[in-house]
């Protein structure tokens, strides 16, 4: 056999030797691959409505391990961790001959381990394969895991691992909960100081924890400023600057902002690692932040909720439901913002806004506050003393008693439920009881998150708004009919702005109302500007009473401090729509002029029945429906007294329908000079002129 005949078989040997070698390493890489699933256990997350994280739950082995990735990490982090840990992460197969000899000559040379030649991919493997003993066995175990992580991901997937696994110290793992855990910020811009204490911990992390052992923390981030590589890849002196930078010496609590809404969306999506709400982030801590400084002053067994919600959109921006969630003593655990309370005094506005409405009153309309019979129900006032004759506007601000369940006794409290429902609110009536006058003064039952929807339409012109459930639920516009015509809800909101600010609070164009209900056991405050609603509720979790609650005392302050805190601009209330105007007591009708029902409820003037009147609009008014611009906008016609149906002519032209209601709506042809007229059943009539712009 010839020399060449045996080179080219023993080559041939060796390449079919080096392919089934070759082969086996893949049959064995694909047998046994890296448990690269163990990767994807990481803490759950809740998110405002812009990503900024809310909350974070621990694994189940109680880490704080939150998902992290490149992106969410400073730039200069990055480059210093490859500069210390791993200089050739881009070139190198998983690992890197050129450390692995240095390591091994220095090991000869001193007898001691001087460097490590992990790379970041070595390390990724034993973070994700961890094993108590450092054999020799484990190592080359680790190598070779490392080479297989490098041909099922990419170097960018890698880094993301390493960002998300490595150890912090304690129960922390990853670059963002020790951001979180030790500068109180997210890492996506760190000072060169604090990205060299979170290049530096890793390598020993319970040794070097800053809460813990404050002088190895400070030396090993000096170790990795002095690093040449890692000097170069922060520039100039900053290295040297950075070391004079004191390290923090404790370790802050993690987010854990709305609590109760955060164990709902675990709870409803169990396996979702990422829950988006439609909180925002600086309006919670705001709120939580006057929750907790509320309840140092409530004492004992007080609680208390709060929600703000955008009125046009329907979105939750800030939930508080209770004083603490982990105080035992106030059942923090209770979401009160979703239990049905007595409203108190808080559905008043919607009273007077149907009797704007129906053109029973005006602002100026005098109504008695006086002892009153309502077939055996008998109103008191809150302090039990009574005012006289006094104003609708002035009954409104003052919350008195008497007035209001006589408006409620000429609108119906069937009417003002039917209302409610437009706004898809059905409070809860006591079992087998028809609606009756003691809805005015919080005979029902109903949610804090309700009423918050209920006020939207006060903020909005009249149309409420759906309210999501802060994470899964859809809110946006409730279509239909809306819930209050615009000028009787403006008229309500001129009211309620004037309400004067409790005790120390700065007026900030904010319309409110207040509640108690019986029995001091529910304290309210609701407000709104032309935004946004946020409602207070203060009591008992257990329904308790609460000597000294009261609404205008005790929640109405919070309600303020929560505007307040919320970091939101004040949105200025609504302007005025065409038609509404508040008009001076003297120049009222006469039917309008004082508020009186007879027995069979029909409005009375001089003890008989009245004719009827027009109260809207008013003899002489000028109103801008757009005449200028071309498209008018309808108006709306109001009457007072009068016997059903009712017939309206418009410059002696009726209009399509015979009415039995006392609200009209009349489109003009054009702008200038109209005569309206009104004829009821008895054949009386009356007539304004009015000056349409």
């Amino acid at each position: 056999m010839g020399l060449w005949r045996k080179f080219a078989i023993g080559s041939a040997a060796g390449v079919v030797l080096a392919g089934a070698g070759l082969l086996a390493l893949d049959a064995a890489d694909r047998a046994f691959p890296p448990p690269l699933e163990k990767a994807d256990v990481v803490s759950a997350e809740v998110l405002d409505a812009d990503g900024q994280l809310l909350r974070a739950f621990a694994t189940s082995e109680g880490r704080w391990r939150l998902k992290t990735s490149a992106s969410d990490v400073d730039p200069q982090f990055l480059r210093m961790l490859i500069a210390y840990e791993d200089q050739r992460f881009y070139s190198h197969g998983g690992v890197d001959p050129w450390a692995l000899g240095r390591a091994s000559l220095q090991f000869v040379s001193n007898g001691r381990i001087v460097s490590g030649a992990s790379t970041l991919s070595m390390q990724v493997a034993r973070l994700i394969e961890p094993r108590p003993e450092r054999t020799l066995s484990a190592k080359l175990l680790q190598l070779a895991r490392a080479v297989q992580i490098e041909r099922r991901l990419t170097k960018e997937q890698i880094l993301d691992l390493y960002l998300t696994h490595a150890p912090y110290g304690g129960n922390l793992e990853g670059v963002r909960a020790a951001s979180l855990a030790y500068f109180g910020k997210e890492p996506r811009r760190l000072t060169v100081a604090e990205a060299a204490l979170l290049v530096a911990l890793p390598q020993l992390p319970e040794r070097r924890r800053p809460d813990r052992n404050l002088k190895a923390a400070e030396e090993a981030r000096r170790r990795v400023l002095d690093r040449v590589a890692v000097a170069e890849a922060v520039g100039d002196g900053e290295a040297e600057r950075a070391e004079g930078v004191a390290i923090p010496s404790r370790r802050m609590q993690l987010p854990a902002l709305a609590a109760h809404l955060a164990e709902t969306a675990v709870r409803k999506q169990p396996a979702v690692l990422k829950h988006q709400t439609t909180l925002k982030k600086q309006v919670q801590q705001g709120l939580e932040s006057v929750a907790r400084a509320a309840a140092m002053k409530l004492g004992p067994k007080l609680s208390l909720a709060m929600v703000m919600a955008d009125a046009q959109t329907g979105e939750i921006v800030g939930e508080v439901g209770s004083a603490d969630y982990f105080d035992t003593s106030r059942s923090g655990w209770i979401d009160m913002t979703r239990v049905n309370r007595s409203p108190g005094s808080t559905l008043k506005p919607f009273i007077y806004g149907l009797a704007f409405e129906q053109g029973l009153v005006s602002q100026e309309t005098i109504i008695e506050d006086r002892p009153a019979d309502f077939f055996g129900y008998r109103p008191r006032n809150f302090d039990m003393s009574y005012q006289g004759d006094v104003t609708v506007r002035e009954a409104l601000q003052l919350s008195l008693n008497v007035p209001a369940v006589k408006l409620l006794d000429a609108v119906g409290p069937s009417r003002l439920l039917v209302r409610f429902r437009r706004a898809e609110v059905r409070p809860a009536l006591p079992p087998n009881e028809t609606p009756g006058l003691a809805i005015g003064l919080g005979g029902v039952g109903i949610t804090l998150k309700d009423l918050v929807q209920l006020y939207t339409a006060l903020a909005n012109r009249g149309q409420p708004a759906r309210l999501g459930d802060g994470i899964t639920g859809v809110p946006g516009k409730i279509d239909g009919e809306p819930m209050l015509e615009p000028v009787a809800v403006w008229n309500v909101a001129d009211i309620l702005s004037g309400v004067i600010p409790p005790a120390g609070a700065a007026q900030r164009g904010v319309a409110y109302k207040t509640g108690t209900s019986y029995g001091y056991r529910d304290a309210w405050s609701v407000g709104y500007d032309g935004r946004y609603v946020l409602g207070v509720w203060v009591g008992r979790p257990d329904n308790g009473a609460v000597p000294g609650l009261t609404g205008y005392g005790t929640a109405a302050p919070i309600l303020f401090e929560g505007f307040a805190k919320s970091d939101i601009a004040t949105t200025p209330l609504p302007r005025p729509p065409a038609g509404a105007v508040r008009i001076a007591q003297s120049e009222l009708p006469i039917s309008q002029r004082r508020f009186a029902l007879n027995a069979s409820g029909l409005l009375v003037a001089s003890g008989r029945e009245a004719a009827p009147q027009i109260v809207y609009p008013p003899e002489g008014a000028h109103i801008d429906l757009g005449a200028k611009g071309g498209d008018l906008s309808p108006l709306q016609l109001k009457l007072q007294g009068g016997r059903a149906p009712f017939r309206w002519l418009a410059n002696g032209k009726p209009l399509p329908d015979l009415s039995r209601r006392r609200t009209q709506q009349w489109l003009p042809d054009g702008g200038g000079y109209s005569k309206l007229t009104v004829i009821d059943s008895a054949g009386r009539a009356a007539s304004v002129g009015v000056f349409i712009d």
